[in-house]
């Protein structure tokens, strides 16, 4: 029989971990407490669900989170290979039906013959060494099980928190004021674009700046990560921050008037056939009636229909320089891995490689196998480098960066700095590769 690995958690992180564990030779016990009980922000029974943005950002391999994606699929990522065979429209980005991309994680992990999925609540963390759990739950961890954490490793949670932002049905936009463009392109493009003037926009931000917004619970901190900020909170911080964020206007002239917009709402597509958009940028803890009259207020978007409302949840991750080994094992107990938001990244697809390298690792030392770290030049090793090296007092959750990579030796020009990234990581990750080869040989 083959070694056998327990996964908590069937979401993006569980599922890849899951998939690299039984691709190198182990079986799984894969368990997700859904549909018996969902988190606050999940309402799907499938697995993998995206609760949040349906894009996984930049397809570029020249940009930090693309470079992400190309050494993932070299690394035989299930779930990049599903978005790649999912996705819909959107630019540079890689964006997917989050429908189609939970569903064929589903099926796969449900038919897989080394893969057993358990319906069931964990709320205890145990392990031992010959029968190691990777802990994939998530940014919404349970109470019970984050308490069953921070017993084992003498350290408490940390917790911030996150927003969803709307979406809206295409044929309830008005057409006749929205223009598909991509930024910097000609002719339309993925994304539509609802412009302001100057005085629409400084109406609708007066109006953002008075509303209501859910407040927090008793036990909640007001915490954010800074690459998703709800829009109010951008809002406070001055006249002009949404102008130069989600609301930035460069690079997309109305081609209806030939005049550059002074802001501008852009709508990204939910699904391959375009009925469904997500407001980019526009998560909120607005309330829903507010939601509703402010959003309404946007060119085009007088009498939309929305599919889902923004909303707030929580976040919980770990101290990671305190507690993880380079191998997601825990330094208190290294037959316990972490993968996922919960082990420090932010981000689909950084939570995604982080399951990626936590299933493998823990394959490999049921197997007899040493544990494995990518090179620090590439995206995989500058996550773990930030994860393990950072210090401790000053640690924060983040995507992945070109921030986080070693510094250059010599000076580089900056528009050539993305390609020479890519070019050292992708050579680094093939010699990588390699020696596992030769060493499994």
């Amino acid at each position: 029989m083959k070694p056998e690995i327990s996964i908590i958690g069937a979401g993006l992180a569980g599922c890849e971990a899951a998939w690299q564990a039984v691709q190198h030779g182990c079986q799984v016990r894969l368990y997700e407490m859904k549909p018996h009980s969902f988190s606050p922000a999940h309402s799907s029974p499938k697995l993998a669900e995206l609760v949040c943005s349906n894009s996984l950002r930049s397809n570029a391999p020249t940009s930090a989170v693309g470079l992400l994606k190309e050494e993932m699929r070299r690394l035989g990522s299930l779930l990049i290979r599903v978005a790649d065979e999912t996705a819909v429209p959107a630019g540079q980005a890689l964006a997917v039906d989050r429908e189609q991309f939970a569903e064929r994680i589903t099926k796969t992990m449900e038919q897989h013959p080394s893969i057993e999925i358990i319906h069931e609540e964990q709320t205890q963390l145990q392990a031992a060494p010959d029968s190691p759990v990777i802990l994939a739950t998530g940014p919404l961890t349970s109470e019970a099980m984050a308490e069953s954490l921070a017993e084992i490793t003498g350290e408490e949670r940390l917790a911030f928190y996150d927003a969803i932002a709307p979406i809206v049905t295409e044929e309830s936009l008005n057409m006749d004021i929205i223009y598909s463009k991509d930024r910097w392109q000609d002719g339309p493009g993925d994304y539509l674009n609802c412009p302001f003037d100057k005085e629409q926009y400084l109406h609708f931000i007066e109006e953002l700046g008075n509303a209501d917004t859910v407040p927090l619970k008793e036990f909640e901190d007001e915490k954010y990560f800074e690459g998703c900020l709800p829009i109010e909170v951008m809002r406070a911080r001055g006249e002009d921050t949404l102008r130069y964020g989600p609301m930035k206007p460069v690079g997309l002239r109305d081609p209806k008037t030939g005049r550059d917009p002074y802001a501008v709402v852009q709508l990204r597509k939910e699904n391959r056939e375009g009925s469904l958009l997500n407001l980019v940028g526009f998560q909120t803890k607005l309330t829903y009636p507010e939601q509703k009259r402010l959003f309404r207020l946007i060119p085009g978007m007088e009498d939309v229909d929305f599919v889902r409302l923004g909303s707030i949840h929580r976040n919980t991750f770990v101290c990671a320089p305190a507690l993880l080994q380079e191998s997601l094992q825990l330094k208190s107990n290294p037959a316990i891995y972490l993968a996922g938001q919960l082990s420090g990244v932010e981000g689909y697809v950084e939570s995604t490689a982080m399951g990626l390298l936590a299933g493998m690792n823990a394959c490999r030392t049921l197997t007899g196998k040493a544990v494995i770290t990518p090179p620090p030049v590439t995206a995989l090793g500058a996550l773990i480098t930030h994860l393990t090296r950072t210090d401790p007092a000053n640690f924060q959750p983040s995507n992945v960066n070109f921030g986080l990579f070693p510094a250059w030796e010599k000076k580089v020009p900056k528009k050539l700095r993305g390609e020479k990234r890519m070019e050292r990581g992708l050579v680094a990750l093939a010699e990588w590769q390699g020696q596992l080869s030769r060493e499994s040989a």
